[in-house]
C-alpha cells in the first residue's frame, strides 16, 4: 500500500512538472538545465574528490563551473555557455536606443530587455511601462507609422498575446503596419552609433559584433521586431559606408 501511495503521489508530481514546463519561457528552462546541471557536476566532482580521484574530479568541477558561468580562465569560457552565468556579461552596459516622433526607445544588449518614454503629446516623459495595454492602444490612436512600430515593438515583449485582444487597433490609428513603417528619414551617423550602442569611432569590427549580437535579440526569425530589426541593419550599412567612404 504504501508503495502504491507513493507512486501516485510521484506521478502526479511528473504530472505538474511537465505542465509547468511546457508552459515555462526556454530561456528560464535553459537557465534552470545549465544552473541545476553546473550544481551536480560540482557536487559529483566534490565527491569523487574527495576520494581521490583529483585527475577526473578537476575537469568535471571546470565544466560545472562553466556552465554556471564562472571560470578560472576569465569570462572567455562562461560566455561560451550563454549571456547569463556571472562571468558570461557580453557588453560593458551596451544600449541600443532608438527615436521616433513620439517614442524613445532603448534596448539593453546584456538583457534584450525594451524599455520606453514618451517623447511628444500631453504624456511625454512618461516611461512606456506606467500604462495599461489600453491605455498606450489609445495613445497609439496619434502616432505616425514609425512611433506605431516602436510600439508594437514594446508590446510584443511586454503583452506576448496582445495581437489577439487588439484585432482593431491598427484601424484606430490611422498609421501603416510595422513592417512597412518608413523611418523618418535617411539615418544619420549618429542615430546609428546610437542605435548599435557604440561610441563614435568604433571600428568595423565592432559595428558587426554589435550588429551580431542585436540581430540575436531582434531578428524577427527569433521572436523578434522586424522593424528593429530592419533599423539594426540600416545602422550597420550606414556606418560600414562611413567607413569605406
Amino acid at each position: 500500500m504504501p508503495t502504491l501511495i507513493a507512486g501516485i503521489i510521484a506521478v502526479a508530481l511528473i504530472y505538474v512538472a511537465l505542465n509547468v514546463i511546457k508552459g515555462a519561457d526556454p530561456k528560464f528552462l535553459a537557465r534552470l538545465i545549465r544552473g541545476g546541471g553546473g550544481v551536480l557536476a560540482l557536487a559529483f566532482a566534490a565527491f569523487i574528490g574527495l576520494r581521490g580521484e583529483i585527475a577526473v574530479a578537476i575537469p568535471i568541477g571546470v565544466f560545472g563551473a562553466g556552465l554556471l558561468g564562472w571560470s578560472p580562465f576569465g569570462t572567455k569560457l562562461g560566455a561560451a555557455w550563454g549571456n547569463w552565468g556571472a562571468g558570461a556579461r557580453k557588453s560593458d552596459g551596451q544600449k541600443s536606443e532608438v527615436r521616433s516622433q513620439f517614442i524613445e526607445m532603448t534596448l539593453d544588449h546584456d538583457t534584450g530587455a525594451l524599455d520606453g518614454r514618451l517623447t511628444s503629446g500631453p504624456e511625454a516623459g512618461r516611461r512606456l511601462d506606467e500604462f495599461t495595454l489600453d491605455d498606450l492602444l489609445a495613445l497609439a490612436r496619434g502616432f505616425d507609422g514609425e512611433s506605431w512600430a516602436l510600439l508594437e515593438s514594446y508590446l510584443d515583449r511586454r503583452f506576448p498575446a496582445w495581437r489577439q485582444n487588439a484585432q482593431d487597433a491598427a484601424a484606430g490609428r490611422g498609421g501603416g503596419e510595422s513592417g512597412r513603417a518608413a523611418a523618418s528619414g535617411k539615418m544619420t551617423v549618429e542615430e546609428a552609433y546610437q542605435i548599435l550602442g557604440l561610441q563614435r569611432g568604433a571600428g568595423a569590427e565592432e559595428i558587426g559584433r554589435a550588429h551580431r549580437g542585436l540581430m540575436k535579440k531582434l531578428h524577427p526569425d527569433q521572436g523578434g521586431s522586424t522593424y528593429l530589426a530592419a533599423r539594426v541593419n540600416e545602422a550597420k550599412d550606414t556606418l560600414l559606408r562611413t567607413h569605406r567612404s
